[in-house]
């Protein structure tokens, strides 16, 4: 059997007290070409209604909105639509879907991010820069 190693890298983004923190699960799991991906997100801020979902590319700085729960609404960007799905409600947690594993584009780091939603305002950014944050590593492992 031959076996290719994807890197999945989670990455959640918090504040120093634990009021503001954004926690991001699982920490490690074994999955084949095809398969689907559940990540989830939660947080314990009572002000933020929102939960937007990123992928960072390998050696890249610049981030893909992936996707949104706001309020009780889920939204996925649309040119990703056949690729992922966002479940959940902004004030407490989300659960980002990917829906088939594919070798190697899905090789990136996932972003979970909460926030106060705006209203009136455009949803997120598409695309935002990242720099300077440690987050959690994950191996999934694609059979091949």
């Amino acid at each position: 059997m031959n076996s290719r190693i994807i890197s999945i890298y989670f990455l959640f983004l918090s504040a120093e007290t634990s009021k503001n923190s954004v926690h991001q699960t699982p920490v490690a799991v074994i999955k084949g070409p095809g398969e689907s991906f559940n990540l989830k997100c939660n947080h314990s801020n009572t002000d933020f209604d929102m939960i937007q979902w990123y992928k960072q590319p390998p050696g890249k700085t610049d981030m893909s909105l992936l996707g949104y729960t706001r309020f009780t609404s889920n939204v996925v960007e649309d040119q990703f639509k056949s690729l992922y799905n966002v479940t959940g409600n902004g004030k407490s947690q989300s659960s980002l879907v990917i829906l088939k594993l594919r070798h190697p584009e899905d090789s990136a780091v996932y972003f979970c991010a909460a926030s106060g939603a705006q209203c009136c305002m455009k949803p997120p950014a598409p695309t935002k820069t990242f720099s300077g944050r440690e987050g959690t590593i994950i191996h999934l492992l694609i059979r091949t």
